[in-house]
């Protein structure tokens, strides 16, 4: 069900803010103290720029994600076409480490392994937190969900995808048109079928598997 999809993503909630008009700011020269303060903040606040941050299509295309888990390799293929921003993205996560010793925290027999909680990872703190909530624009596409795809998990909110993903171990028609399929698996669906199988306390593993390292490389045919 989709509900279960919700609960390890968290919720989003979206404000509208209306901007007032604001006088012409008072001329400073380059040596003013507040402008000097003003450019210091601005620069502590800004996002850092990621290595596929402007990536085109036929780059993105070309890479494939390679998860080393404590249960075996996955290697999955980007599908940018269909979901350019949930590849990048995804890319971005794993050439930054940022998914290095996180886990695949949930499970759903016969359905989904879920990963990319980044509060699993060992190096969790300010910067992870920071990167978790960044969220992305959503990309339904004419992807089929199917066994071996990769989707991105978000709430019931619109454009609540961040870090969370899910590879599908079997069907799943009911989320169709509803969530960003962006990749597929392309070798070790049988590793993903193992991290499923696992003893879990409902959708919670007992052992989670952890992805020790995620590798970007370009896919050999």
């Amino acid at each position: 069900m989709i509900c279960v999809l919700v609960a390890a993503c968290g919720v989003v909630m979206l404000a509208v803010v209306s901007l007032a008009q604001i006088p012409a700011p008072v001329p400073q020269s380059p040596t003013d103290p507040a402008r000097k303060a003003n450019a210091r903040s601005g620069a502590a606040t800004a996002p850092a720029r990621e290595p596929f941050d402007g990536a085109s299509i036929e780059k993105m295309a070309a890479q494939c994600v390679g998860f080393e888990t404590e249960a075996g390799r996955i290697e999955i293929e980007m599908m940018p076409e269909v979901a350019p921003e949930s590849v990048r993205n995804f890319l971005n996560l794993a050439s930054t480490a940022a998914l290095d010793t996180t886990t695949f925290s949930r499970v759903v027999k016969g359905f989904i392994i879920q990963g990319g909680n980044l509060s699993t990872s060992e190096k969790w703190g300010v910067e992870l937190s920071k990167r978790a909530a960044r969220k992305l624009p959503d990309e339904p596409g004419l992807v089929k969900h199917v066994r071996g795809i990769v989707s991105m998990a978000r709430t019931d909110e619109p454009n609540s995808a961040s870090t969370h993903f899910f590879i599908l171990v079997g069907d799943g028609p009911h989320l169709n048109s509803k969530f960003a399929a962006f990749g597929t698996v392309r070798k070790g669906i049988e590793v993903a079928d193992a991290i499923n199988g696992a003893q879990t306390e409902g959708e919670k593993p007992i052992n989670a598997v952890r992805i020790n390292r995620a590798v970007v490389a370009p896919c050999v045919k």
